[in-house]
């Protein structure tokens, strides 16, 4: 008798074993599902970035980066894709030794980390307001008293809309018909002193002595960090349109036109990064920043003008 209670037991215990098991079996099913727009699971975000061919869709897009004269790399940039759309980052850390790579990793990873879960992004501004602001806060706790921060820049795509997020002076572009538009402002003097020339703050004269002032007047990390740079409102895109964001070690080379001749060769967008670094270091001086340009495309049958 006690035999025959004991295999009962055993049996018991195996039916709620394999029910336990299916139920897993079950519940991963249902997360993997969620996260790729084909029910596979979306790649782990690595160091430097994906490779198009490892996106659910394919993406066509390029990362290049040079240090200039500087002894250290302190850009980073990522571009990312999921069911939500495509997000690029790119991130120039300012500070001496290796405070610069420290304060720009931890803003690429703010933004990138935060994006992660998002299977739609309904308010992307509302988002870029609320990682820019942890990114700073991150950065203040992460350095203390040392001098330092990072320019942020942020691009995110969905559908036949663009919109983008800035802190410093790194600049956002937008590649159409064989012209570079310019979308971003940037937070230079030059550009400050501007708006308060418009705003009656400055005199005319005043504005001008400003105009060749190009330090940057805000970034994540420093003390009054002020409010970021969105857009208006989102760029609607068009077919063949390419965006494209270039750091301080790039725009400060490299003048739009030389930018527009070298998209106007065509090819992949990896390429036209690299040809546009290596443009950037054929030029003479000894006093060149970190440079880094993202250069990704978009295929869309989306209509409109911003």
């Amino acid at each position: 008798m006690t035999g025959i209670v004991d295999m009962e037991v055993v049996a018991l215990l195996a039916v709620l074993l394999i029910g336990l098991i299916l139920a897993r079996v079950a519940a991963l099913g249902e997360f993997f599902s969620k996260d790729g727009a084909d029910g596979k699971p979306l790649p782990n975000r690595g160091e430097s970035g994906r490779e198009p061919d490892s996106f659910p869709t394919p993406l066509d897009y390029g990362i290049a980066q040079t240090t200039g004269n500087r002894q250290l790399q302190a850009d980073r940039a990522e571009v990312s894709m999921s069911s939500a759309g495509i997000l690029a980052v790119l991130a120039d850390g300012i500070g001496k030794e290796n405070t610069g790579q420290v304060c720009a990793q931890i803003g690429l990873d703010t933004v990138l980390d935060a994006y992660e879960p998002y299977r739609e992004l309904h308010n992307p501004e509302y988002f870029f307001r609320t990682v820019f602001g942890e990114a700073h806060l991150r950065i203040q706790r992460t350095i203390g008293v040392r001098y330092g921060g990072a320019c942020l820049a942020a691009a995110f795509v969905s559908g036949a809309a663009l919109h983008y997020a800035l802190a410093g002076d790194i600049r956002i572009a937008l590649w159409r018909n064989g012209e570079l538009i310019p979308l971003s402002k940037g937070h230079t003097l030059d550009v400050m002193a501007v708006q308060a020339y418009e705003e009656g703050k400055l005199s005319k004269r005043e504005a001008v002595w400003s105009m060749e002032e190009k330090r940057c007047w805000n970034y994540l990390g420093m003390d009054g960090f002020h409010e970021i740079e969105l857009a208006d409102r989102p760029v609607r895109l068009r077919a063949g349109d390419r965006v494209v964001m270039a750091s301080k070690g790039i725009w400060q080379e490299l003048s739009w036109a030389e930018l527009e001749d070298i998209l106007a060769e065509g090819g992949g967008c990896q390429k036209q990064a690299a040809q546009a670094v290596g443009e950037a270091e054929k030029k003479p001086g000894g006093d060149k920043e970190n440079g880094s340009i993202v250069v990704f495309f978009v295929p869309t049958s989306g209509g409109g003008v911003r």
